[in-house]
């Protein structure tokens, strides 16, 4: 049985995640793909849109065989540590045969070659980034300047222009870093770009979707700061997106309107102020993504904190990506912590393998997992008594984080909480 691993936010599912799914299997020759996908938080440092089990859902129903879940640690972190730790937890499932990513390029031996040089940073790469960095430029221009001087003869460094060629790179750098036998592919990310925010053809982005999601109710302002919304009946949203998802997951999206989505960064502001009233830039740069320069920041414009969106666009920077805030703000709020981190990646990463939900027809795939891996198979919390003590605490951390999200879509829709531990395996 040959395996393809995914990895994957789906934030929402769209066509292009179904296109992806199916010529991964095609172009490995794969019997079925697992997904390693980002819980109720995704990597640009927000909230997903909707919970993660209804996106998990939506992958299933649409051909993915298993779905496990990302810490939150690493699912909320830069696209290094992201692509660590997703591909780490591949690896320790010993099945995935495959990797098979989207490019804007779909160029392998051009990701890899920029992969090679940032793994073994040559003496001239490292001079020329130090000199951009003192420049004051941000890490990742200063890296685009460095490699574009470095690399002037082969002119690959554009390729990091897009993002999800700087995915692929980090995919490319961690599977060399764990010595994995997982054999990478990449296919061409066809349709929107990335950050385009408006809908055309079939395979429009997911920023495009929920750009169109955050008009879907008038009563539902959270996403937008100071702008205004027209009362859009949300069965012409369901017209203008109904050609962007597979049929599956418009259903879903009619069902839960409203009773699990749409959920944006505004609706965590009074949690997130909560937690900054009470700290100085010495607590916060305990936090992941939390420089000296920016824990001062935080404090001094505390006091022009009207929302969470809002606080973060307020903190931008020349020299502070709006991500690498966004992260940040996140990682406070969530209270994930830079030593913790450096902790669990000491330790190997991962402690266990939570699974979100699998397709009954593909359960040897499950049984083949449960047989090989080196992690413990987390299908119920229940089974979580065993873990050694940094995976008690990785473990805590996933579920405070997800309760937290449920907390913030019960009181947003009036729906009752279900905490993590009651909380169903998905089976379809």
């Amino acid at each position: 049985m040959k395996i393809v691993g995914l990895i994957t936010e789906y934030n929402p599912f769209h066509n292009g995640h179904l296109l992806h799914i199916e010529e991964a299997k095609r172009i490995t020759k794969a019997d079925a793909a697992v997904v390693v996908m980002s819980g109720d938080y995704v990597q640009r440092g927000t909230p997903a849109i909707m919970p993660k089990r209804l996106r998990a859902e939506m992958a299933l129903k649409c051909g993915a065989a298993a779905v496990f879940e990302l810490p939150v640690c690493y699912a909320t972190g830069s696209a290094e540590y992201f692509a660590m730790g997703a591909v780490s937890l591949l690896n320790s499932l010993q099945v995935v045969d495959s990797l098979c990513f989207g490019s804007e390029c779909n160029d392998l031996d051009s990701l890899q070659r920029i992969a090679d040089i940032l793994l073994e940073e040559p003496p001239e790469y490292q001079a020329l980034l130090k000199k951009h960095l003192r420049e004051g430029r941000s890490f990742p221009a200063a890296r685009h300047d460095a490699l574009s001087e470095y690399t002037e003869k082969e002119g690959c460094s554009f390729l990091l222009n897009d993002p999800n060629n700087i995915l692929g790179v980090e995919y490319l750098k961690a599977i060399k870093k764990q010595n994995s036998g997982i054999m990478p592919y990449t296919i061409q990310r066809r349709g929107s770009h990335y950050h385009d925010e408006s809908v055309s053809g079939h395979l429009s982005s997911a920023s495009a979707i929920r750009s169109l999601l955050a008009y879907s109710s008038s009563s539902l302002h959270t996403d937008r700061t100071g702008g205004t919304f027209e009362n859009t009946p949300f069965s012409s949203i369901l017209g203008e997106i109904e050609d962007q998802v597979p049929p599956y997951c418009l259903e879903l999206l009619k069902d839960y309107h409203r009773v699990m989505y749409p959920v944006y960064q505004n609706d965590f502001s009074l949690i997130l102020k909560y937690k900054l009233l009470n700290k100085t830039p010495a607590s916060l740069i305990r936090y992941m993504d939390v420089s000296e320069e920016l824990a001062n920041r935080i404090c001094s414009q505390l006091n022009n904190f009207f929302n969470y969106r809002q606080f973060c666009e307020l903190l931008k920077t020349k020299e502070i990506t709006q991500s690498r805030i966004n992260r940040a703000l996140l990682h406070i709020m969530l209270g994930i912590k830079e030593n913790n981190v450096q902790e669990y990646t000491k330790s190997g990463y991962h402690f266990y393998a939570r699974l979100l939900g699998f397709r009954k027809d593909k359960e040897k795939v499950i049984t083949a997992i449960a047989k090989k891996s080196t992690l413990p198979l987390l299908a119920r919390l229940s089974d979580s008594e065993e873990l050694e003590e940094p995976g008690k605490k990785m473990l805590k951390q996933d579920i405070l984080a997800s309760n937290l999200y449920t907390s913030v879509v019960t009181d947003k829709f009036k729906t009752a909480f279900q905490n993590e531990y009651k909380q169903a395996l998905i089976k379809v």
